[in-house]
């Protein structure tokens, strides 16, 4: 359940005010030591105050918004995930996505347990995924000096490579379901755990380039994995191949077995009570 903002007592806001208060004046005493700038320079700060103003403040309550929103299980999964957890900070630094409030509530708590974590910490990676649909991902990582994305244009006007979800935490697995590759897309659901689903390739091409550029690391290298999409065809999508001419996605028919398709996992998540 999200907090109100009239949730907060009169200390909490005193001591907040308190804290701003301090924050100014080591922000104050780190430019002086700092900037380097003669009188005409330091003049011009004071004539642009409200500049500075205004963008002290989009720091202070977007910062306070984090960190009001942020929660023990957040910190707690981080701990335990090490490399594999790809959070809100993440996200922001390497998809430039500025969360709304709404947003970091919905990640507040992170839906699984401490125990399925553990049992995950090598073999999955912890995902907060935003609404970012594939090509808005394709967008936004056009500049890298790496080539993320094979050159495809099949899928531009794909209802799947447009779709953008929901905010939300995925557990989502490193590699493909062991055993699953030469099979159709049945028999590979067969292999699936009662704790298991197949995700969408939006989700796992998110974590796929997310998960390289945070840590180098590529995923699904030499291999393809389905997806539970299908395209406006009725083939089942795969994605995967992520060498040096970047993701490739695809489709192709559900009852065909091929040696190098697997299929991709992710955990279920628990149900929480509000």
């Amino acid at each position: 359940m999200s907090t109100s903002v009239t949730s907060r007592t009169e200390g909490q806001e005193r001591h907040f005010r308190r804290l701003v208060e301090d924050v100014a004046r080591h922000g104050a005493d780190l430019a002086l030591r700092t900037v380097e700038a003669d009188s005409k320079g330091w003049q011009w700060v004071l004539d642009h105050g409200d500049e500075l103003k205004s963008a002290a403040a989009q720091v202070i309550v977007a910062k306070t918004r984090e960190l009001a929103l942020r929660s023990s299980s957040q910190e707690r999964a981080r701990e335990i995930m090490g490399r594999n957890f790809f959070g809100a900070e993440e996200a922001a630094k390497h998809f430039a996505v500025n969360p709304s409030q709404a947003q970091f509530a919905a990640l507040r708590e992170v839906p699984f347990s401490e125990e399925t974590l553990m049992s995950c910490k090598d073999t999955h990676v912890l995902v907060a995924v935003f609404p970012l649909s594939i090509l808005d991902i394709r967008a936004k990582v056009h500049a890298e000096p790496q080539r993320l994305f094979y050159d495809q244009s099949w899928y531009n006007k794909e209802k799947f490579a447009k779709d953008r979800g929901e905010t939300g935490w995925h557990l989502i697995r490193k590699t493909s379901v062991d055993g699953s590759t030469s099979k159709t897309w049945d028999e590979q659901q067969f292999l699936l755990a009662a704790d298991e689903e197949t995700p969408t390739a939006r989700v796992v091409v998110y974590t796929i380039i997310g998960h390289f550029l945070a840590t180098g690391e590529r995923l699904f290298e030499r291999i393809y994995v389905r997806c539970s999409d299908v395209d406006s065809h009725g083939d089942r999508v795969y994605v995967g191949y992520f060498g040096e001419y970047g993701l490739s996605v695809n489709d192709d028919w559900d009852a065909y077995r091929r040696s190098y398709i697997g299929v991709a996992s992710a955990r279920k998540s628990r149900i929480l009570k509000s």
